[in-house]
């Protein structure tokens, strides 16, 4: 039998922790994203809206783009810091590089935030709440990100009350073209990148490795350690392999394929006072194959994939071990989703489009296979949608969506969504709203797996959290559209939330909570080579039960975003980022701690030295702050980096 009470101790802790930090108190139309044509990467484009390549002006969702020139530009290496400024985002992470890092979307919680990459559901079907651990994504090989807010479940099933953040990676094209970059700075930081990509003939492809190393993170609060005990920084590597291939087999008709493989160890001092770090690691693959066709003469296009996902995830505690004077043997939980799904784009008329879906799904998961698995469960879901996405003129633009999924466990669920937008041309205004509602089915674990050592037990007979939603907004664009405003007020009813019940022996649909809001921003580009944009976000989340804030919260976020090309070669780039005050819960779990605000700035630049060679460094917290995100975490401080980038043409293939 394997040695399990010290991870499940720490297994069952953790579950009472995220459920205090919860609620205390394609697919994205699968072919523009596996092949990537060239106008899903302008800037004016949106995708995951409507999971059809849109106008930005044709919206009505509030949804913000991150670009790979923006990536480039901030030179962040991982997704949780390039997430961290957008509108109705907070983002918090246990630390340094690899911590965990959690995502909240307009107050929601973190697994109601629907994650894709290339199609590709990514969420963990063996974490606690099957949520996503944003810290290992990479995002060397990223294209765009868009982070779509607010209930989508219409068009995306489960865990999307809070929204949907969509990633789609760079095709290749051309002649063949080879990168490679490194980088090293701070806490023993090395960052590592080298990729191929191009085409030949019919064939397009792209191949990229990055490698991610940081030696030395101070994380622990030195007061938490006791004395005697030795203090140990975390310490973190990544290695991610990725490829994207497309097949164009005939003019009406291609193949698509993309792989993603990741493979991380993290060192941390996760409970304290504890002498030894754990150590957690994780193999990931994620992959989807798609076959793309277009027929009666662009009337008709559609898109079937297959997509898979698998975590084999590992926690050991060399305290535990020798405690009992045994070597210390590792204990795993693994979860796999296999994913089928056929998109149909009718345009049934001039302006008018009728998009069609089905998909079924399988999750499992499985723990500590060291012995007899103390969990092995699964459920099936199936689901169907229709959306009519219809433009009046060129002036009134709406999309309605319908959705029902139909799944093994706790049976049928309907959700809708409609987003109408109106341009007032002569003034340069844009007027949205929208309305839909949300759902997000119990985890496996919660349904599934006990604790009999803690008198702790899933309950199967668990329904899933749901909601109801809507925002109203409008966009201003002055001085020749040099200058832009704009905001949204929004508003979320959740219900029927996951906690655990008064007894503290299992789980219960026992939570109400509210959110609600406005974003706003400014964006003005006073002449070409200099581009500035202000954001702020004012979010209150309750719980209707307790009547007390949501945990990691905060009321007030805003920043200021500066992108400057000083000269054809010399790039500048600057953020500040304010987070206000939040509630909070101690290292421990313990309730009653309060996080406070605290003010960054990071500063990046680059110089293209010609011949595809180009220098850059950055300065991330460039006024030292020194604070706890979340509570009984310190977060980075002071760090400077720099690096050198080679890109060049072959002048092979492209054909």
């Amino acid at each position: 039998m394997s040695r399990q009470p010290g991870f499940l101790a720490r297994r069952h802790a953790f579950i009472v922790l995220c459920s205090l930090c919860a609620w205390d108190g394609v697919a994205a139309e699968a072919h523009a994203q596996n092949e990537a044509p060239s106008d899903t990467t302008l800037p004016g484009v949106v995708v995951s809206a409507t999971r059809l390549p849109t106008p930005a002006s044709e919206v009505a969702s509030s949804v913000t783009v991150i670009t790979a020139d923006e990536i480039a530009q901030k030179q962040t290496p991982t997704l949780p810091d390039i997430l961290a400024d957008v509108p109705g985002l907070n983002v918090v992470q246990t630390g340094g590089p690899g911590g965990v890092a959690n995502v909240y979307i307009r107050g929601s919680n973190t697994n109601q935030v629907k994650v894709l990459i290339d199609g590709i559901d990514v969420s963990d079907p063996s974490s606690v709440d099957g949520s996503f651990d944003f810290a290992h994504v990479l995002t060397s090989d990223i294209e765009r990100i868009e982070v779509l807010r607010g209930p989508q479940s219409g068009l995306y099933g489960g865990d999307a009350i809070g929204g949907v953040i969509n990633i789609i990676t760079k095709s290749g094209s051309g002649p063949l073209k080879l990168t490679s970059s490194v980088e090293g700075g701070s806490f023993d930081t090395l960052n590592e990148t080298a990729g191929a990509s191009g085409s030949q003939g019919r064939l397009s492809y792209v191949f990229n490795f990055a490698h991610f190393d940081s030696g030395a993170t101070p994380v622990t609060p030195p007061n938490l350690v006791p004395p005697g005990i030795p203090y140990n920084d975390d310490s973190y590597e990544n290695e991610t392999g990725t490829t994207k291939l497309g097949l164009k087999v005939t003019d009406n008709f291609d193949l698509g394929f993309v792989a993603r493989y990741v493979d991380y160890t993290l060192r941390t001092q996760n409970t304290v006072p504890e002498p030894l770090p754990d150590d957690t690691g994780s193999r990931q693959l994620f992959t989807r194959t798609t076959a793309h066709l277009v027929s009666f003469d662009g009337l008709f296009d559609e898109t079937f994939g297959v997509g898979y996902t698998d975590y084999h995830n590992t926690f050991l505690d060399p305290n535990f071990g020798s405690a009992e004077a045994l070597p210390p043997n590792p204990d795993y939980f693994s979860g796999d989703r296999l994913k089928f799904d056929w998109q149909g784009n009718i345009r049934v008329a001039v302006g008018e489009v009728v998009t069609l879906g089905a998909e079924h799904e399988l999750d499992r998961v499985a723990a500590n296979a060291a012995a007899p698995p103390a969990l092995a469960a699964q459920y099936a879901n199936d689901a169907g949608y229709a959306q009519l996405q219809s433009s009046f003129g060129a002036q009134f633009f709406n999309t309605v969506s319908a959705r029902y999924d139909d799944n093994s466990q706790f049976g049928g669920r309907a959700t809708y969504r409609e987003a109408p937008a109106y341009l007032i041309t002569a003034t340069g205004t844009k007027l949205k709203g929208s309305v839909g509602t949300g759902y997000n089915p119990p985890s496996l674990t919660e349904l599934f797996e006990n604790f009999p050592g803690f008198d702790f037990f899933a309950n199967p007979k668990l329904l899933p959290e749901t909601s109801f939603g809507y925002d109203l907004g409008f966009e201003q664009a002055l001085l020749a559209k040099r200058m832009t405003f704009g905001a949204t007020y929004f508003h979320n009813d959740i219900k029927n939330l996951i906690d655990i019940n008064s007894t503290g022996t299992s789980y219960a649909n026992i939570g109400e909570a509210t959110t609600y809001g406005v974003e706003s921003f400014v964006s003005y580009k006073p002449w070409d080579p200099l581009t500035l944009r202000a954001d702020y976000t004012y979010t209150m989340a309750t719980d209707d039960i307790q009547h007390t804030e949501l945990l990691r919260r905060p009321k007030n976020k805003a920043s200021l975003d500066a992108g400057w090309q000083a000269t054809a070669n010399l790039s500048f780039s600057a953020t500040v980022l304010y987070v206000g005050p939040w509630v909070d819960v101690y290292r421990d779990g313990t309730p009653g701690a309060s996080g406070a605000g605290h003010t960054l700035v990071n500063l990046a630049g680059s110089y293209d030295l010609g011949h595809g060679v180009t220098t850059f460094a950055r300065i991330d917290n460039m006024l030292d702050r020194h604070y706890q995100e979340p509570v009984g975490f310190d977060r980075p401080g002071f760090g400077i980096f720099a690096g050198v980038r080679v890109a060049f043409d072959t002048g092979l293939g492209g054909r």
